[in-house]
């Protein structure tokens, strides 16, 4: 199985991806690795990413989740995977793969964000990714509002991994 741990900046993707993976012993792929430095610069300025940037960058990590499928290795990828049609070239077609939302309130994401150092998403980017947001229907919604721990608790409760 492939988890998609999903949601807008600030939202504890990469935490609660990393945790999650660590319990399971699962490979983790955390999309930010997988930005070009060109698409790293604009959303350092502050300028939302167009759907051309994403393309290449989706298609990236589609063919990791396909290898870990092909390995029959569990693995957990962290995307922000905000419109349904950035979810169908993640994994479209490909069976076994879930998705995670993560999710909450918008003023504890932009509180997160303020505390958060050393990284290039702009904090101003909060607003536009949640005006993109396309909530999915059938991912697995978890608050954010819970700590990492229990977040990883409810993800592996409701998937029984």
């Amino acid at each position: 199985m492939v988890i998609v741990v999903m949601g807008v900046t600030g939202s504890g993707k990469t935490t609660v991806g990393q945790r999650l993976a660590e319990t399971l012993g699962w490979r983790f792929h955390d999309a930010d690795d997988f930005h070009p430095a060109a698409n790293k610069v604009k959303m350092h300025a502050g300028v939302p990413l167009a759907d051309q940037d994403r393309w290449p960058w989706l298609r990236a990590l589609r063919a990791v989740i396909e290898q870990a499928l092909a390995d029959k290795v569990g693995a957990v990828v962290t995307c922000s995977a905000l419109k349904r049609a950035y979810r169908d070239v993640l994994a479209g077609g490909l069976p076994h793969v879930r998705y995670v939302h993560l999710t909450g309130d918008p003023g504890v994401l932009a509180a997160r964000l303020a505390g958060r150092r050393g990284h290039f998403m702009n904090p101003a980017l909060l607003d536009s990714q949640i005006a993109t947001l396309e909530v999915p229907a059938d991912a697995i919604d978890v608050d954010v509002a819970l700590t990492p721990d229990q977040q990883v608790a409810e993800i592996r409760r409701v998937l029984s991994v």
